[in-house]
């Protein structure tokens, strides 16, 4: 195998110094055109692939962040994985998904966009992301397993202990997604989850003129989610109506958990006019169950979500819903984290984003 080309070698070829190559392949801006496209046509010439653990070995840094976000899959239910062999196998198979496989994972749209904005965002300031998925208990020794390896972390609110975060942020910066304002060391980015609920569930109450609402709630330690409830209750409030009038079912996020959160109300017996969700999937689900037993949304049920995930965008009737920005939080926590990086001891900044309210046809009768 023949030698890999070095710094060296491609400052010899181009006729600069080693210092002018690594500002071209650091900071091209930097350095004068014609140099510049000189020096890149020497890498490309002698095959030249920067070493990023000597890179990191001199800037102290490793050049990769990381993103770190629960696992809502059945990771716990994985199988041992057959042995693989060479061996011929059928091509196709034909299976009944007549009403959907029941053991179909639910894949959680929300993560994708914001995962897509930290990616693009990352690239664009020239850093790696690595991403883990973690679960339940060993969720703060996923976060310490990654810490060893990046230069920063992202991290969805309450995916980790506090305590654990804390700790970490000793020893790299931490930026926390989806979160209020912290008391603790770290950056965070949120939207406007309190304003927008609040918005379209007043437009529910006195736009469409509807007092009998059920709120399909997420989990008790989402920050999100504790936000978006007291959006809704603050106006039920303003029109003098109780919220502990309105019947409330807790979720998990997921279609799934809205599907029988539709059931529940369907075998109650009395489904209310309204149905307001605390996110998109569970709104899909809900729509899945009422539309599935025959109810006409929104004719006789409205149905409303909450993230504008592109599903909500494609349901029939298409859910109406409030989107917020997900690929903007992924690049806002980016750019906290070169903010960070670049002045370690500049104060924690938290960024909320705006959300827009989504009128469509799951609420609006034509």
């Amino acid at each position: 195998m023949a030698k890999a080309p070095t710094v060296y070698d491609v400052a010899a070829d181009a006729g600069v110094s080693i210092a002018t190559v690594s500002r071209v392949l650091r900071r091209p801006a930097d350095v004068r055109e014609s140099t510049r496209e000189r020096v890149m046509a020497s890498v490309r010439d002698l095959g030249y692939v920067p070493s990023g653990s000597a890179r990191g070995l001199a800037a102290r840094r490793t050049g990769a962040l990381g993103l770190y976000f629960p696992g809502f899959d059945a990771m716990d239910d994985l199988g041992e994985l057959s042995e693989i062999s060479a061996e011929e196998l059928p091509g196709y198979s034909i299976v009944d998904d007549v009403g959907g496989s029941p053991e179909s994972h639910q894949f959680n749209l929300y993560f994708d966009e914001v995962l897509r904005g930290a990616e693009l965002e990352a690239w664009r300031r020239g850093f790696a992301l690595t991403v883990a998925v973690g679960r339940g208990g060993l969720a703060a020794d996923a976060v310490r397993d990654m810490a060893g390896r990046v230069d920063g972390l992202l991290v969805l609110a309450q995916s980790v202990p506090d305590a654990a975060l804390e700790q970490l942020a000793r020893r790299i910066p931490i930026v926390v997604l989806a979160s209020k304002a912290h008391d603790g060391p770290f950056d965070n980015v949120t939207v406007s989850n309190n304003e927008g609920m609040h918005a379209l569930a007043a437009h529910v109450i006195a736009g469409l003129d509807i007092d009998e609402i059920a709120y399909v709630a997420g989990p008790l330690d989402s920050p999100d989610d504790i936000d978006r409830w007291a959006g809704f209750e603050s106006a039920l409030r303003e029109r003098a109506l109780d919220p502990n009038d309105a019947k409330v079912i807790r979720g998990e996020f997921t279609r799934a958990s809205g599907r029988r959160a539709g059931a529940d109300l369907l075998n109650s017996g009395t489904v209310p006019k309204a149905v307001i969700c605390a996110n998109d999937q569970m709104g899909l689900g809900v729509l899945d169950a009422l539309t599935g037993a025959g109810l006409r949304v929104p004719d006789d049920v409205v149905v409303t979500g909450f993230d504008g995930i592109e599903a909500a965008n494609l349901s029939s009737p298409r859910l109406t819903t409030v989107h917020q920005p997900m690929e903007l939080v992924g690049r806002a926590a980016i750019a906290l984290m070169q903010r960070r990086l670049d002045d370690p001891e500049a104060e924690p900044m938290s960024i909320r984003l705006p959300v827009r309210v989504l009128l469509r046809e799951s609420s609006e009768r034509s």
